[in-house]
């Protein structure tokens, strides 16, 4: 059976794997969004080091974790955000103010929402944790 929201499936795999205490995690099926969600974690020391490894068929991420996710999710559907609403969206998936982040597709990339604001830009959530 094709998992439909890879992105769903790879904070569950990763919340999973942290609840267990595990040093490591390998998330089946891959692509190119997860890996850049995964490089923005990894830039604020949710994770340690990733690889993408390519098996010709669907790909995988070997992750290394850390013990630092206490709970993450994909939102889905991915609603749009303007630069000034991520206060809102803080409110409704981060347990408090300046705990976590949002991870947000802007058209810079894939950014947390602090970058983006910063940036000033808006775009599609597509998860949180912390």
């Amino acid at each position: 059976m094709p998992v439909t929201n890879i992105l769903a499936n790879l904070f569950i795999s990763l919340q999973n794997s942290e609840m267990r205490h595990k040093k490591e995690c390998v998330v089946i099926p891959a692509s190119k969004l997860a890996s850049e969600v995964m490089r923005v974690l990894q830039k604020r020391r949710y994770i340690g080091e990733f690889e993408l490894i390519d098996d010709g068929v669907t790909g995988k991420l070997r992750v290394q974790l850390l013990g630092r996710i206490n709970s993450c999710g994909a939102v889905s559907p991915r609603f749009p955000i303007k630069a000034r609403e991520y206060q809102k969206w803080e409110a409704r998936y981060l347990p408090a103010v300046g705990v976590g982040m949002l991870v947000v597709s802007t058209s810079k990339g894939v950014l947390s929402h602090t970058e983006a604001l910063e940036q000033n830009l808006g775009g599609r959530l597509l998860g949180y944790v912390y």
